[in-house]
């Protein structure tokens, strides 16, 4: 037993090495291993009681190869029996089983997922939500991780008629099928558990459970694609009377008198009428402001919404612009649509998810309806910034310019709940965003006379040089470059730095994120500058030309660059983060000769140059410079004031 147990463990580090991985699946192996799990589970439940830290190991060692081997694309996931799934489902559906065997079963079950139509369905059938719950409310972050990263990645390979979601359903969760997702994803149960034991649990949010939360916070959002994108049917009855409710609650309109009294042009006349005090641009038939998508039927959901839960505000808002002229007034009907439009432009409502985002807004799990709410108090601010701004409806754009710049910067604060997000408002008013629009308009104060700009073309050299010299001195200092994959992101990493002579590239595989520089000595690759022929980023890269759905992510391939040299051979890199990305672009261009051309550059060479100017301009603060240089005198009648050396 202590052999094999050696050997399974070498057989998981060695499986990283891709030539290994090759060799060993061309001899079977996966096969070999599906085949331990499904007969060694037996094995290991009769002998957990005598020797259970052993074969804890084995099956954990076991697990840990099979999921690096996959990692490597080589086999296709169709391949593997229903008995291996139950087999994987059942270790993440026992209440007592080791950490590290539940952490890599959650693991396989999303790739199954991510890279499987076949396999959704029945890892689907296999696991139930109530099954996944109680590792949501452990203590083990990264438990709570790989388990929202299974239900998230159960959402996006749901297919479209799964994705239907019914709110006001109180259909239990624990009861709820897997296939059902949409319905899960809506229920306050799940949310509750995820915001007490991982949002609010006493402990930081590391990088990888920030993005699968920020993850389901896009899926969630996007349930809203579906209404967003239907138009309105002006002949459909249902959609007309949500019409006729919001006027109804505006102008308590229950009193008015019923069909067989009062005639029908009269009627029609008070409806009108009403319809233009509630704001909306068609007066005779509003139902035609709802037919342009986005945002479609959801904007008449949100200010029903809005009429029925925030009744008081509601009337408030109608009322006090109806009693205003008509060009002062702040149409309620044309805000909410545009402003629900804002809205799901800011949330990226209907765009699928990074693979390198982490920006999840913790307010969004405080309730089961939170964009309802989010709409809810932005359509107070917007009438809140149009009566400061005194607005007529000539500025309505100006008005959403900057009810959109206070969201924004609302948001950047990432308020813990959404009564926070209302406070936060409460200090960007307008006149507070004009305070800050001027001090930014200060400190980017650009020159454009004639004798500044020929300062800038003198200076420029040297702040271009000064660049250059930083971007050669973080390349020294080296980046740590997480591996990424069509399964999601692992931690596994490798290390890139210059030498400090910037003759050669030295790279190596690291076990875990160093915590500072990697030593030269550590790193076993070499690649001298001398042999690299070109640097190529985004689509150009040889490994963002290969299929699956991480290489074709937007946001990927702006952060890959790639370092060709001799003998068609390449160095494939994609950068943490955008910052990163323009360092080694820039810094590898500048060690091949090229001019330096990311939008780093671009900003620290306006940000260095308005400085140096401003410095070299200290001296002729309030003195008016001219714009032509003053003339050249004409030539003196005698030199006699010219000093004889002599």
């Amino acid at each position: 037993m202590d052999a094999k147990l050696e050997a399974l463990k070498d057989l998981a580090s060695l499986s990283r090495d891709v030539t290994f991985a090759q060799e060993f699946i061309n001899l079977d192996g996966i096969s070999l291993l599906t085949q331990m799990v499904e007969s060694g589970t037996e094995r290991y439940q009769k002998l957990q009681k005598i020797m259970k830290p052993c074969f804890g190991d084995m099956l954990s060692f076991t697990l840990t190869a099979f999921v690096e081997l996959m990692d490597h694309g080589i086999v296709s996931w169709d391949t593997f029996s229903v008995a291996f799934i139950k087999k994987i489902a059942s270790f993440v559906n026992k209440s007592a089983i080791d950490i590290s065997i539940l952490q890599r079963s959650l693991a396989i079950l999303e790739s199954m997922v991510l890279n499987s139509h076949d396999l959704y369905q029945k890892v689907a059938q296999e696991i139930t939500i109530g099954q996944l719950i109680p590792h949501l409310q452990g203590t083990d972050q990264e438990i709570q991780t790989y388990t929202i990263a299974v239900i998230n990645a159960l959402f996006l390979k749901a297919p479209d008629e799964r994705r239907q979601v019914d709110v006001e359903s109180n259909v239990d969760i624990l009861d709820c099928p897997l296939t059902e997702m949409a319905n899960i994803l809506a229920q306050k149960q799940l949310r509750y558990i995820i915001l007490t034991h991982v949002i609010r649990a006493q402990r930081a949010i590391n990088n990888e459970m920030a993005h699968q939360l920020y993850v389901l916070q896009v899926l969630t959002f996007n349930l809203l694609e579906d209404r967003m994108m239907t138009k309105m049917d002006p002949q459909d009855q249902a959609q007309r009377d949500i019409i006729f409710e919001l006027r109804r609650i505006a102008f308590d309109a229950e009193s008015e008198p019923n069909n067989s009294s009062g005639s029908m042009e009269k009627r029609k006349s008070m409806y009108t009428r009403d319809y233009k005090k509630l704001g909306f641009i068609n007066h005779v038939n509003p139902a035609m402001d709802f037919t342009q998508t986005p945002p479609g039927m959801l904007a008449l959901d949100n200010m029903l919404y809005f009429a029925k839960h925030h009744q008081d505000a509601y009337i408030r808002i109608v009322l006090e612009n109806s009693s205003r002229e008509d060009k002062h007034e702040c149409p309620f009907g044309r805000s909410s649509i545009e402003l629900t439009k804002m809205l799901c432009e800011i949330l990226k409502v209907g765009e699928l998810p990074s693979e390198t985002c982490n920006d999840f807004h913790p307010m969004f799990f405080t309730h089961d309806r939170s964009f309802e709410e989010f709409f809810c108090i932005c359509i107070q601010l917007l009438n809140k910034t149009w009566k400061e701004m005194r607005a007529t409806s000539e500025d309505f754009n100006k008005v959403m310019q900057v009810v959109k710049e206070q969201v924004m910067r609302a948001l950047t604060t990432k308020p813990s709940s959404l009564d926070q997000f209302k406070s936060k408002l409460q200090n960007l008013s307008y006149t507070e965003i004009l305070k800050i629009r001027q001090s930014e308009r200060m400190n980017q104060e650009d020159f454009q006379s004639r004798p500044i700009l020929e300062l800038k073309e003198k200076i420029q050299p040297e702040i271009l040089e000064l660049i250059k010299q930083q971007r050669l001195n973080r390349l020294v200092e080296g980046t740590c470059f997480r591996k990424l994959n069509a399964r999601r992101r692992q931690d596994k990493f490798w290390y890139c730095r210059l030498s400090p002579n910037h003759k050669v590239l030295h790279y190596g595989d690291l076990e875990e994120s160093p915590q500072g520089e990697v030593p030269h000595d550590s790193l076993q690759d070499k690649l001298p500058v001398a042999d690299i022929k070109a640097v190529v980023t985004g689509k150009d890269c040889p490994h963002m030309k290969e299929k699956g759905a991480l290489k074709q992510n937007k946001e990927v391939l702006e952060l890959a660059f790639s370092i060709l040299y001799d003998s068609n051979c390449q160095l494939n890199f994609i950068a943490p983060d955008k910052h990163e990305y323009c360092i080694w672009t820039d810094g590898l261009n500048a060690l091949l000769g090229k001019d330096m051309m990311s939008d780093l550059t671009r900003n620290d060479l306006d940000t260095l140059l308005s400085m140096e100017i401003k410095l070299r301009l200290l001296d002729l603060e309030n003195i008016q410079i001219p714009d032509a240089p003053p003339p050249i005198p004409k030539e003196p009648s005698n030199y006699d004031f010219v000093y004889d050396c002599n």
